[in-house]
């Protein structure tokens, strides 16, 4: 038997149900005093529409009801439309417009209608022009309105738009509070939610069910579920979800990013056309970036659902990057840094040193003038003591070229200075100098020295105002031009990074693969970058940014070898005799060496002698030099028991084969070497 409530008690049962709904809204006060005012202003004055868009979730609907509540205050007749489920339909409006003309101060309310060009062009060129001049409509779209709105030099007064973004932080609170939600588990569902309506909803739903939330709070796979459905709804195809998954990885997407990751530039020019009309897609100086709720959420799933993929996706955004920041220089450089550090984003110590902040993060600049040079004197005596000055000012006369400042946006004063120093070989006044340039060149000496070609840097000073706290913008851009030049840097041995406020920096020093080498006033931390080079150092981080897994050891047992010129010389020698004998292959130490590193093969002998091989064709691959390879290929490559007979094979006068063999010799151990300083590249 079913019952069928009485006029009276619908009614009070749908007072109680709006009361609830507005005991629980928050915020959105511009928004509802803009109202108001429309509301109160002649027909003359006010405008006729408003059109409010914004990302599913983002509370549009919850806004309407306040609307309605609000109208209904101020004694308006209210009639509310909503189109979920219906498509572009007229008769959702012709079957109410009686009803909207009825009361000549009605507030019309639309909300999930599936607009079409043909349906929005009916309801402002002929709806909404029927109807009494005192009719108030607001409409809550996901989108802006159609251009033809503004096209139409009518609307210029009658249409207002806005777009409805993240609570405030602390209406972000108050929201959870109305809730019920604890103190204690407000700030872990606000790292997470950030102020996104929904997100904070649903997160708020499970802090009340009494499970336990931490700081580095992860959507459950049952809100993620719920947030995709309801921010991304279905997509057309597994190609535009990846464009998706890649857009959420990364810190900004553009169609020359999505063409290196799904290798189709036709392919990309699609997906990134169709990225660019979603509604929780962001626009950015550099490209685009979804809403940090959907990010979230998108990137938990892929790695949830398809590990494999999201370490594919994650490895090729790398790749990508770190080309790029090759090939730049300046702040386009770290703007590509920024992008390869946000990839860090989930590492506790990285959110506890970078703000990955959007906009000006001030200026860095070449130290110039002698105003520059009091500003850093007068901030090095305040960080560093007034004991440090001597020092200090030694290397602003000696090497002026090291130093940079560095600025906050709008402030003239230097926040923060950094001297890097390039050493190939110290001169003695340098060493007498600075105690602290002494240890780093003494240690480097004893621990792997400085070899012929290369050299080392010391970032001598590495200087953040005491008053400026971690993470900001100006300390975002110290660590992205180190991180840079320690990427770029062409024939680097070692870097040697000093603070005296060890506390502050040790943690992301040691992150960074710098091992503290000496202590004292002045802590140094220290990398060799011939036993751990940039693409190792790189991928030692790719478990621990995807999954949270433990730091791996950047320097395993096997560690890289670092050998001298003459020893290198020799080491390639004994390879090309022991040519087929793995055994003593597998002894020789270039198996443990740059060059067999970067080469990528599983069997480090196979490896070897690929990179052997290579740097004989190079020869072969010139007709001035390949006359030497034959004579190195004769006697190495294909085997023969005596030079004697390798003479003979090539029809050469003994004394000519060995005149060529040991220019052959020479010119690999050179092309070789040059490899090993440089890299592959």
């Amino acid at each position: 038997m079913s019952m069928v409530p009485v006029q009276g008690e619908e009614r009070s049962l749908a007072v109680r149900l709006r009361s609830a709904r507005m005991r629980r809204f928050a915020g959105r006060t511009a928004e509802r005093e803009l109202f108001a005012g429309a509301l109160a202003a002649s027909p003359a004055a006010a405008f006729v529409v408003l059109w409010v868009s914004g990302p599913p979730g983002i509370g549009k609907t919850a806004l309407l009801e306040a609307f309605a509540e609000d109208a209904r205050g101020a004694g308006r007749p209210v009639v509310s439309v909503n189109g979920r489920g219906a498509g572009p339909s007229r008769e959702l409006f012709l079957d109410r417009e009686a009803e909207i003309a009825a009361g000549e101060t009605t507030v019309l309310l639309v909300d999930e209608v599936a607009w079409d060009e043909q349906l929005e062009d009916w309801f402002r060129q002929k709806f909404v022009p029927s109807l009494p001049a005192d009719v108030l409509v607001v409409i809550a779209h996901r989108l802006p309105p159609d251009p033809g709105w503004r096209a139409d030099l009518a609307w210029t007064e009658l249409l207002r738009v806005i777009s409805l973004r993240n609570l405030p932080p602390d209406v972000a609170e108050e929201l959870l509070r109305a809730r019920g939600v604890g103190d204690s588990c407000r700030e872990p569902i606000l790292a997470f939610a950030g102020g996104h309506p929904l997100a904070l909803s649903l997160a708020a739903e499970v802090a009340v069910d009494g499970r336990r939330l931490t700081r580095s709070m992860r959507p459950s796979h049952d809100v993620v579920r719920t947030l995709l459905s309801t921010l991304v709804g279905s997509v057309p195809s597994a190609r535009h979800r990846l464009a998706l998954e890649i857009c959420a990885h990364a810190y900004d997407t553009t169609e020359e990013l999505l063409r290196a990751v799904l290798g189709s530039a036709t392919e990309s020019a699609d997906l990134f056309a169709w990225l660019r009309l979603q509604p929780f897609i962001e626009y950015g100086d550099r490209g685009l970036y979804p809403h940090d709720v959907v990010r979230d959420a998108l990137d938990v799933d892929l790695r949830w659902r398809d590990a494999t993929g999201y370490e594919s996706v994650h490895r090729k955004l790398k790749a990508h990057l770190l080309e790029k920041i090759r090939a730049a220089e300046g702040m386009a450089a770290l703007e590509e840094l920024r992008a390869l550090a946000y990839l860090h984003r989930t590492s506790p110590v990285m959110q506890r040193y970078l703000s990955w902040e959007r906009g000006d993060l001030g200026t860095e600049l070449p130290i110039d003038g002698q105003d520059d040079v009091r500003a850093v004197l007068e901030l090095g005596a305040r960080s560093l003591g007034e004991a440090a000055l001597p020092a200090l000012k030694y290397w602003l006369e000696r090497q002026p070229q090291a130093f940079s400042v560095y600025r906050s946006p709008g402030s003239p004063t230097p926040t923060a200075f950094v001297a890097k120093l390039r050493l190939e070989e110290p001169r003695a006044d340098d060493l007498a100098a600075d105690a602290v340039v002494a240890t780093a060149w003494q240690h480097s000496r004893a621990a792997g020295p400085v070899r012929g070609g290369e050299h080392l840097t010391v970032v001598r000073y590495f200087v953040l105002a005491p008053e400026c706290e971690l993470p900001c913008g100006t300390g975002d851009l110290m660590q992205m031009r180190l991180i840079h030049e320690w990427i770029k840097g062409e024939r680097l041995a070692w870097t040697y990074v000093a603070v005296t406020d060890v506390d502050r920096w040790r943690e992301q020093l040691e992150y960074l693969d710098h091992d503290q080498v000496s202590g004292g006033a002045v802590t140094l931390f220290a990398h060799d970058w011939r036993a751990v080079p940039v693409e190792l150092w790189l991928d030692r981080y790719v478990n621990h940014e995807l999954f949270g897994a433990e730091l791996e050891q950047s320097v395993p047992s096997d560690n890289l070898t670092v050998l001298s010129r003459e020893d290198f010389d020799a080491a390639v020698r004994r390879a090309l005799r022991a040519w087929r004998r793995t055994d003593q292959l597998t002894a020789n130490p270039l198996i443990r060496s740059r060059l067999v590193a970067e080469s990528k093969n599983a069997d480090p002998v196979q490896g070897l002698r690929e990179v052997i091989g290579a740097a004989a064709k190079v020869l072969d691959g010139d007709a001035r030099t390949q006359h030497l390879y034959r004579a190195v290929a004769t006697t190495y490559l294909r085997g023969v028991p005596t030079q004697e007979v390798a003479a003979e094979r090539l029809d050469l006068p003994l004394s000519t084969y060995r005149r060529h063999l040991t220019r052959g010799l020479e010119e690999i151990c050179g092309i070789l070497w040059n490899r090993e300083l440089y890299g592959a590249g």
